[in-house]
């Protein structure tokens, strides 16, 4: 072979395994592309983690941890927020289902109480999950409007970003409501309705002026263990969430030893108004997952979440079933919503009184995650989150405020406890706990429908789009008739009157 020949052939050989080289690193490039987080094309201020390089600044907010040797902290917060309002309607709803499904020649002709506690249960365990998943896929979701421009594009966000500030300050009103039913039992209506709601709504406001969502987990501490019992020898603190689980222990308890007798139904049959309105009920106690992005993105550890979210559902599930269980069992077909109304007027009030940590806390948590959405729509892409000055604080006061006052409006224009929470679950938890975690699923799974598990998940995503179609539409059709009949027997908004 001559010179010219072998120079060809090394020439040839040459390009050959540039051309190799090449593809290689563009499999290899590829392949660690995909196991990044997805950018989507949206402008920088957008796409930025709102508390990315926040290393040495004034103000640092990715300070949480699911757990930790000083007691519990992302689980105390999220128990904290959502085991409140939730679990005290529970009892009058498993009054209205009954038990046991209602089962006529082995046709289902009616759910029950039980079945759908834990079927929601489920359902929202799952919704959860999906909504960590997606927050790890993108790193810069702060809340449920970062999430829904993803989907939706500018105009989702914008129509997310009003409905979840709705959605956060009727919650924050539901609370006040009910400090307020809290002061009239423990005073025997001893002042105007409406100043205990301002009294609330007041309390609430200063206990939300922490920017840090690690500031607010210390709410959650009812006390330290040298100022406490010597029963509390094995943590250092103990969570204010715990509030709720004393209280409705106690009212257990108590319509166990007092014990009116008055049937339970196993099985009742429900119009179609008073069973979708008692489900609604159900279903609004298990819709904290508005506020999951928030807690997600002040974790350490942003994968730390999916813990935090199964202690959440396995403990508020298990409270659930058997506080709706026990307490309609022993109060009987009567039981009042709140729950704690059920006993009698001095356990009554050592119940609210034990409640109030939970009451309080409970609202305050979510009035900082609604205040917290519209500051970091403010400054996000800034320093100012970062900063201790007079404009960022004092733009945190003023929206903090601002939510507050709206709330306690809310609170004296809807003064019926079970529809406000009816009306709640049926415009706003029929979203943001299911069908747009549906809408996530197959977001981040098109195009990959390849296997039969990936099929069987897409049906289910598919259904809780159906469903929440469904729920909106009913509930608030249910809810508008349940007020409309309620304002006939309450008394009227902005009412000084007794509100038990």
């Amino acid at each position: 072979m001559d010179t010219a020949d072998k120079k060809a052939d090394q020439s040839e050989t040459a390009e050959n395994f540039s051309i190799l080289t090449q593809a290689q690193y563009q499999l290899e490039h590829r392949e660690q592309k995909d196991m990044e987080p997805i950018k989507d094309e949206m402008p920088t201020s957008i796409l930025q983690d709102p508390f990315s390089g926040e290393e040495g600044t004034q103000v640092q907010y990715r300070i949480m941890k699911w757990c930790s040797e000083l007691g519990t902290k992302q689980i105390s917060v999220m128990i904290a927020q959502s085991i409140s309002l939730g679990v005290l309607s529970l009892p009058s709803s498993m009054a209205t289902l009954g038990f046991i499904p209602y089962v006529e020649k082995t046709t289902l002709k009616q759910t029950s109480g039980c079945i759908l506690i834990l079927g929601i249960g489920a359902l929202t365990t799952y919704t959860g999950y999906v909504l960590g998943q997606f927050k790890l896929r993108h790193p810069h979701i702060h809340n449920m409007s970062d999430a829904a421009e993803i989907l939706f594009g500018t105009w989702g966000r914008e129509i997310v970003t009003v409905t979840q500030i709705i959605f956060f300050v009727f919650l924050m009103g539901a609370h006040i409501l009910t400090f307020s039913i809290m002061m009239n039992t423990l005073t025997d209506h001893g002042a105007c309705t409406i100043i205990f709601c301002l009294v609330g709504a007041i309390i609430c406001f200063v206990l939300t002026l922490s920017r840090r969502l690690q500031d607010v987990s210390y709410l959650g501490i009812i006390c330290k263990r040298d100022s406490c019992s010597s029963l509390y020898t094995q943590t250092d603190q103990i969570p204010a969430s715990l509030s709720i689980f004393i209280s409705v222990t106690v009212t257990i308890i108590a319509v166990g030893i007092e014990a009116p007798d008055i049937k339970a139904y196993s099985v009742n049959h429900p119009t179609l108004l008073s069973g979708f309105s008692a489900s609604l009920n159900i279903i609004i106690s298990f819709a904290g997952h508005l506020a999951f992005f928030s807690f997600q993105s002040e974790l350490a550890e942003p994968r730390d979440f999916t813990k935090a979210l199964v202690a959440l559902q396995v403990t508020d599930t298990s409270l659930y079933l058997v506080a709706a269980v026990v307490i309609y069992y022993y109060a009987g077909a009567d039981v009042k919503s709140p729950a704690l109304l059920s006993t009698s007027t001095t356990v009554a009030k050592v119940a609210f009184g034990i409640a109030l940590g939970t009451i309080v806390i409970a609202g305050v948590i979510i009035a900082h995650v609604g205040a917290k959405t519209i500051y970091v729509r403010l400054f996000r892409g800034t320093n100012r989150m970062n900063e201790s000055s007079l404009v960022s604080y004092g733009t945190w006061v003023l929206i903090v405020l601002l939510l507050w006052t709206i709330a306690w409006v809310i609170a004296n224009a809807i003064p019926v406890f079970n529809d406000l929470l009816s009306l709640l679950a049926a415009a706003f938890a029929s979203w943001f706990s299911f069908g747009l975690e549906g809408l996530f699923w197959l977001h981040m799974n098109r195009g990959k429908l390849d296997t039969k598990r990936k099929i069987v998940l897409a049906v289910l995503n598919v259904f809780l789009v159906v469903i929440c179609v469904l729920m909106c539409g009913m509930g608030l059709w249910a809810t508008g008739k349940g007020i409309s009949i309620s304002a006939k027997n309450a008394h009227g908004a902005f009412s000084c009157a007794d509100n038990r």
